[in-house]
């Protein structure tokens, strides 16, 4: 029955899907938020002003979703979560967030994968630039023979480049730049730097006057 309830919402024109997904499901979406032709249901959805959502995403097993204003998941993205409770699965971690959290003026562009077990934070003013970046926040404990889960932050104003992997644990500091193909394994301290390499490592530092780090709006132009 909510599968079918949902399919019927995905089908109905913007408009009246907004406020069915407000009515039905208790989502708080701004109006003027928008979601295109996607599966986006997590148990909570919160859009705030200007928050777009692009065509062909599937966000699904999810405690939440939380879209600050004006940022931006283009399309063809798969997000997923694994659900709190009941299972044995992550029995150890009570504390798990599984949870998309992108800031104010964040954009996530095309075809990346965010695995959302537990928490992954995109910091405002951030972009997730580029195609098929995987953001991994569950795997094996070959120690314990357990699955294992911890958060992905990535800071604010940050640039991430193309097919990156970030498993969990890992953090990208404020006012840096991620690679392309680079593999972000644990949390860095050291904001403003260049990260790069298979593990990621600082080997520039960036020049704190950077116009992308001060800009007034995420879209670049």
């Amino acid at each position: 029955m909510k599968f079918l309830l949902r399919l019927f919402v995905v089908l109905l024109p913007w408009p009246l899907r907004r406020r069915a997904l407000g009515a039905f499901f208790g989502y708080e979406i701004h109006p003027t938020a928008r979601i295109g032709c996607s599966w986006i249901f997590p148990e909570k959805l919160v859009m705030a002003q200007g928050a777009r959502i692009g065509h062909f995403t599937v966000a699904r097993h999810l405690a939440r979703i939380e879209l600050a204003a004006h940022s931006i998941i283009e399309r063809n993205n798969w997000i997923t979560g694994f659900p709190r409770g009941g299972a044995r699965h992550f029995a150890h971690r009570p504390d798990r967030d599984p949870a998309l959290v992108v800031g104010e003026h964040a954009a996530i562009t095309k075809a990346h994968h965010f695995d959302c077990t537990d928490r992954i934070t995109i910091g405002a003013f951030t972009t997730v630039a580029g195609y098929r970046s995987q953001f991994l926040t569950h795997s094996i404990d070959v120690v314990e023979n357990r699955q294992d889960c911890a958060p992905i932050t990535i800071g604010a104003r940050c640039f991430v480049g193309t097919a990156v992997v970030a498993l969990g644990g890992s953090r990208l500091p404020d006012r840096s730049v991620l690679g392309a193909m680079a593999l972000l394994n644990r949390a860095h301290d050291q904001p403003g730097w260049l990260y790069a390499g298979v593990p990621a490592r600082p080997v520039k530092e960036l020049p704190a006057d950077a116009a992308y780090f001060h800009r007034a709006e995420g879209w670049v132009w």
